[in-house]
Parts: structure tokens; sequence; C-alpha cells
């Protein structure tokens, strides 16, 4: 598919995500041809800096090398604008840069801005962008939107109802980078495309659901956001969420938009939100000590930078629903995600349920174990499918051996999520995107937690140690229906 040609306004371009993705991106999609011929980026933010300077940082952050032809294509495209975010003579310098660059590369109009920014400059950059008529235009205007959207669910309704003053529901692209990995759109392909597993995607022969998204860093520089935030914020009604609805969901009636997400909204409706007993049986909180990663020795999250010392913001959260519909009644999804933990992986494991009856000696029955499918989604991508078999010689020994597929071994380089998530929004494809809808039931479900945790005592802080899997309350969590955490 051709794209249309456009410009892309980056609100927030002198920052880290520009360094760390979207100008890698941009690169890569420029050297596989698969930007529109008539293009450009300008960059906005509040750093002063000329065209060239910002030409200068983006040949920095992707290394480019003056002789490559796909940086000497882009370079010419990219423009720059300095101003305060939402303010009235910044956006108006901004729109007659954008009538500039438009009239002189033909881009017909089209537009699509990209907020990456924090997220208490959204409102500002909504309204400047609205009071502007910058997102009137004879073609087409989009917008991309960052996580966190919101921080519960008032202020996530609060931000749609903003956006919708100067976009349709249509025109506005809220990302989740992790449903732009591989592995992630590799669900749908896994589940509808291979008879095999459909019909034992269900209650009758699923044990139970484990989402893990580990992470060995600590916060890092991101202190001012993530104290203010928290695990259950920052990664729960975004990153697991969408995860747990790619494996819940029911088989849409088309790969459009609007089908595969009416079915993951359909998912999110059917977890009842915990009433606040609830919480305190079902929701783990916890947060990093002093400990070892990888052998080296590190300090506790309230020693990080621009973190409160005395700081009762939880780094992990550990939690147990149930899908409440025909396929998936009683069967748990164990969801847990935290900093500082030994690894970083992020993975989907689905355990099905033991054989009904062991024809094995009793000496075999104890190493059998059950059929388990893992989604390996980062590092190493690729899916695994733990069976079990005989060990080979006189005896009826058996050994879990697994049927492994991993991306690598295609020998073909796995796209960057921003690269596959930027096309589809200059395309106009909002599949991998989150619904104004889908992301306020999020809410519904978390915001009850965030609730419950503000009226109870504080807890005792640090309660695990870096460098392991989380507090013992995790553990007991899900020990208590007999289960344990797949951490290998």
């Amino acid at each position: 598919m051709e794209l249309e040609p456009q410009v892309l306004v980056i609100f927030g371009a002198s920052g880290d995500l520009m360094r760390r993705k979207l100008a890698p991106a941009l690169i890569r999609l420029a050297e596989q041809n698969l930007l529109p011929e008539r293009f450009a980026v300008i960059g906005f933010a509040r750093t002063t800096m000329s065209n060239d300077d910002f030409r200068s940082a983006i040949e920095d952050a992707v290394k480019a090398k003056p002789e490559n032809d796909a940086w000497k294509w882009l370079c010419q495209r990219i423009f720059y604008c300095q101003g305060g975010y939402g303010d009235r003579e910044s956006m108006e310098r901004l729109k007659e840069i954008i009538g500039g660059v438009d009239s002189k590369l033909k881009l017909e109009g089209n537009r699509l801005f990209y907020l990456a920014t924090p997220p208490e400059v959204f409102d500002d950059l909504v309204v400047g962008i609205r009071e502007s008529g910058l997102n009137k235009s004879q073609g087409w205007v989009r917008i991309v939107v960052e996580k966190p959207f919101g921080n519960d669910l008032e202020s996530a309704q609060h931000l749609n109802r903003l956006l919708w003053t100067a976009f349709d529901e249509q025109s506005i692209y809220r990302i989740d980078h992790y449903l732009g990995k591989e592995t992630v759109q590799n669900l749908l392909v896994l589940r509808f495309g291979n008879t095999i597993f459909e019909p034992l995607w269900n209650r009758r022969y699923v044990d139970h659901v484990q989402i893990t998204v580990a992470e060995s860093d600590g916060v890092g520089t991101r202190g001012r956001y993530y104290d203010a935030a928290g695990a259950l914020r920052d990664m729960v009604p975004n990153h697991l969420f969408q995860l747990l609805t790619l494996v819940a969901m029911e088989p849409p009636i088309s790969l459009d938009a609007d089908s595969v997400r009416d079915e993951k909204l359909r998912v999110l409706k059917s977890i009842k939100p915990f009433e606040p007993e609830e919480v305190d049986e079902n929701v783990v909180r916890g947060q990093y000590g002093a400990g070892e990663i990888n052998g080296h020795l590190v300090k506790p999250y309230c020693d990080e930078p621009y973190v409160k010392p005395n700081s009762k913001t939880e780094t992990f959260v550990a939690m147990r629903l149930f899908v409440r519909n025909w396929r998936w009644e009683g069967v748990p999804f164990y969801l847990r995600t935290g900093k500082r933990l030994p690894k970083r992986v992020t993975e989907v494991q689905i355990q099905f349920r033991p054989v009904p009856h062991l024809l094995f000696p009793p000496e075999t029955a104890g190493q059998l174990k059950p059929n388990l499918l893992t989604l390996r989604i980062q590092p190493d991508e690729g899916i695994i499918l733990r069976i079990e078999t005989k060990v080979v010689g006189m005896g009826m020994q058996v050994r879990s051996t697994p049927l492994d597929f991993h991306y690598a071994q295609l020998g073909t380089p796995i796209p960057d999520a921003y690269e596959r998530l930027l096309l589809d929004a200059m395309r106009g494809d909002q599949t991998l995107f989150m619904r104004a809808d889908e992301v306020e039931t999020a809410w519904r479900i978390v915001t009850p937690i965030l609730f419950r945790w503000q009226n109870s005592l504080e807890p005792k802080f640090p309660n695990y140690r870096a460098g392991t899997w989380g507090p013992k309350e995790a553990d007991e969590l899900i020990e208590r229906d007999g289960r344990q955490w797949l951490n290998d």
C-alpha cells in the first residue's frame, strides 16, 4: 500500500523517546523505502535549535553515516520549530512552518501529530493545536498519543473528552508499543491460523495463564515520572491488559481495526472490577531494596535519582484475574510486572491441564508435566511448546522436550515495534492502537485497586531484594491455588 504524502510533526522532539525510538524507526523505514516520496518531519520542542542542529542530533541518535543514501534523503526533509507547548505564538509559528513545508513538498495538507512529551503537557498541546487551527486542513489530520493515557478512570475520561474537541475518534491513535512487537502480532496468527490450537483454547483444556513483564533495570532517570505513577499505572492497564486481551479474545469477524478491538473490549468487560476486600486477596505490590543483578550490587528504589527517600510507590505488582465468560470461566490469569527482577523477559505462558489418566508406572508418573505453550515477546522472540517424550533406553522414563521456534532462526531482522506502529499511523490503520472505550474499561478495572491502596495502611517497603522474583506474597498468591510462577 503506497503511503499518501504527509508531514510528521513530533512534539517533544528533543527528548529521549525521539532519540531512542522514533529517529531510529524513521531511518529504518527510509532504508526500506517505506516512507512516502513526498514526506517531511518537523520536530517541535522547547530546546533552542536550528534545523541543522536538529538534523545533527538525529544523525547522532541513529549513528547515520554520511554516505548512507537513506539518511541523505531523510535529512533534506527534516525541520525544527522551537516553542512552548500550547503557547499561542509558538503554535502560530509551527503553523507557518507546516504551511511552508507543505507547499514546498506538495504534501496535500496531510498531517500526523505525535505527542512524544510528558503526559502533563498533553492538555496544553491539544488545546494549542485546536485553538491554532492546526487540526483543520484540506487533507487528513491524525494524532498519536503516547502512554500513560491518564492515571485513573477520571483522568482518562477527561483526556478522551479533550481529544474529541479537536479530533474525531478515527483520527486518534493511542499507542502501546507492545502491540507492535512481532510475537504479539503472531498471537493472532497462532490462534486463528492453526487448527490444532483453537479447539484447545478454553477452560476445558487450559489450566491457567501467566503473563510476565519483567525488567532487570531500575527506574534509571525516570524517577520523577515513576514515583508518581508506580508499576500498576505504568504497565497494567496498557501492556499487560493488551497481552491478556489478545490471549483471551474470541475470533474477530475480520482483521479490520474495529472488529479486532471489539473483541478485545469484550474481554475487558468480562473482568469484574475488584471490591475493596478482593484487592487484598488478589493483588500484591512490592518495592525493591538493595540487591544484586548479574553480579553487580544495585541500590534500593528509594535511593534512585529523583525518588522520594520514604517513597511508598510500588515497583512490582502481581494479580489474579478471571475472565467471566463461556470460554474462560474458572481459569485464573496471573499477571505480574516489576523492576529489578532477575532478568528482562516478557512472555505469555499457557499451561494446559494434566492428562486425565496416567498410564505410566509410578516412577514415571511423577516426572510427567503438563503441556506448556510459551510466547516469548522479548528477548529472543519466539514460541515454545513443551511436550512429554520418552527417554531413549529400555526403561519407561519421561522427560519434557521443547518444540521451539525463534525468529532469529529466520535470519531476517525483527523490526522494532515503533517501525510498525509509525507506519500504521501513516497508513491510517488503527488495528494496533487502543480505542477510547478500551482505555476507559481498562482503567475501570485498575482504579478500584488504586483507591484501595490509597485507603490502606502504608506497606512495609522494601519487601523484595533486587535480583529476586518479587515479594513472598506474590508466591503465596499463586501457591494458594496449588500453582507456581514459571520462572525458567
